[in-house]
């Protein structure tokens, strides 16, 4: 009996076995296949409209019946097998769709019970440039790090706007803003007041600067504020989507960067930090997908977990035909590396990047096929070693690819700390390079700044 992974190898399976039918069915230029797959992970097809009443209609029965007999507890019933629409458009109703490979007309859809899309990128945001600070895996000191960056850009007179939307582990706010200086309301409250209209209520207080700005400011937008309240269902409100007036229904991922735009505006900071919540789920996909990101620094520890979940997600941005628009964003950021033997565990860590980049986002480099040689390097029209095909690809050891890591070090100092704020406020530059000086320059180079003091 096929499990869920099977389905869309039975779907190629059955399109390249009777892939002269269908071409001879599907002759329009803009003809399409849908393989939807519903909440359950059962699958059935859906056509142009154009196809009801005619002739063909029995051979796509047909044809439709022999996918469903590969599919076992995934096939819709008969007489439920095809469904029937006026374009792709109005047939996707904004779900996940992605064309499915070596099959140019035929898409797949998933109905997902989140609003999760890790298969749709937004552009980039122009202007205020937005770093979004993940981890596949917690402990990481992501956050951490996240503070700090922000602690030196505001050393520098940098004007930095924070937000924490690791909203179900929030605490990010607790490292910038003493007890007595958190606002009165965060971005759950926001989010919920949103949901009737009654966003401008708290949107006035909801922001704080920190105590340890410098030259600079940093304004922190906590997760919540100083009261919390009733978190608990205040967070089951804040994925829901807002019908207005119109008819219209906006996703929570689009109110989220209704208030970050309207931040910005009000705030006019030189960058944005965001702090994503790890793991490979709704806020996540929000931060890394949604919010325009420039740069997102993908936290890692050495260990075939992280690998494993970095994997998993590039392989779907590769499978969804997504990866180019979000792969030239990606740095990798080696977490905690330990003072003993770092050279060989960064070492490691670079390998395996490598290794996951080269798998999934790279582009294959490979002589030109015999058809497409043209003049050799030595004008002979003979491809020898060294001429390669042009394509997005990083030596190993090419310091500015995206797999090349930024490294984080352990120190004492920052292990086992109750308060991370108290240890900001009296640490000084020289302690602060010799911990996050590699990220510290890399962001500085990315949003142009000057060099470390």
């Amino acid at each position: 009996m096929p499990t869920f992974d099977r389905i869309l190898p039975e779907v190629q399976e059955w399109l390249k076995s009777h892939s002269s039918s269908l071409n001879t069915l599907m002759s329009n230029d803009d003809d399409w296949l849908l393989v939807n797959r519903d909440l359950n992970g059962r699958l059935r097809v859906i056509l142009p409209d154009r196809f009801v009443e005619t002739d063909q209609r029995q051979i796509w029965d047909t044809l439709v019946s022999n996918l469903m007999s590969r599919l076992g507890a995934h096939a819709y019933p008969k007489n439920a097998e095809i469904l029937f629409e006026t374009s792709r458009e109005m047939a996707c109703q904004g779900a996940a769709a992605y064309a499915l490979d070596g099959f140019p007309k035929v898409w797949v859809v998933d109905r997902l019970a989140t609003e999760a899309n890790w298969a749709r990128i937004a552009p980039e945001t122009e202007g205020i440039p937005r770093i979004v600070f993940f981890s596949i895996k917690g402990g990481v000191g992501r956050s951490t790090a996240l503070a700090a960056t922000a602690w030196h850009l505001a050393q520098v007179g940098r004007r930095v706007l924070v937000l924490d939307l690791d909203l179900e582990s929030p605490g990010l706010s607790s490292a910038l803003l003493p007890l007595d200086r958190q606002p009165m309301y965060g971005i759950t409250d926001w989010l919920v007041e949103d949901l009737v209209d009654n966003g401008d209520a708290v949107f006035d207080s909801m922001v704080a600067t920190s105590n340890l700005s410098h030259d600079g400011e940093i304004y922190v937008v906590p997760a919540h504020g100083a009261e919390h309240g009733e978190y608990v269902s205040k967070l089951g409100r804040v994925w829901m989507p807002k019908s207005h007036e119109d008819g219209t229904r906006e996703i929570w991922s689009a109110r989220l960067g209704r208030l970050l735009e309207a931040l910005e505006e009000r705030i006019q900071p030189d960058v944005v930090l965001i702090d994503s919540r790890s793991g490979i789920d709704e806020i996540a996909s929000t931060c890394i997908t949604d919010m325009g990101a420039n740069l997102i620094l993908l936290f890692a520890l050495e260990g075939e977990q992280t690998w494993s979940g970095y994997r998993m997600l590039f392989e779907q941005w590769q499978r969804a035909h997504v990866a180019e628009q979000i792969r030239e964003r990606l740095k990798i950021v080696g977490a905690i590396v330990p003072e003993l033997d770092r050279v060989n565990y960064l070492d490691g860590l670079r390998e395996h990047a490598y290794g996951v980049f080269v798998d999934t986002l790279y582009d294959e480099i490979a002589p030109p096929k015999p058809e497409a040689i043209g003049p050799s390097s030595d004008g002979d029209g003979k491809w020898r070693v060294g001429d390669l095909v042009e394509g997005w690809n990083f030596d190993e050891a090419d310091e500015g690819a995206p797999h090349y890591p930024w490294a984080v070090n352990w120190h004492r100092s920052f292990a086992g700390l109750r308060s991370l704020q108290g240890r900001l406020a009296v640490i000084d530059v020289q302690e602060v390079n010799a911990i996050f000086g590699w990220l510290l320059d890399g962001v500085r180079d990315f949003v142009g700044m000057e060099g470390r003091s």
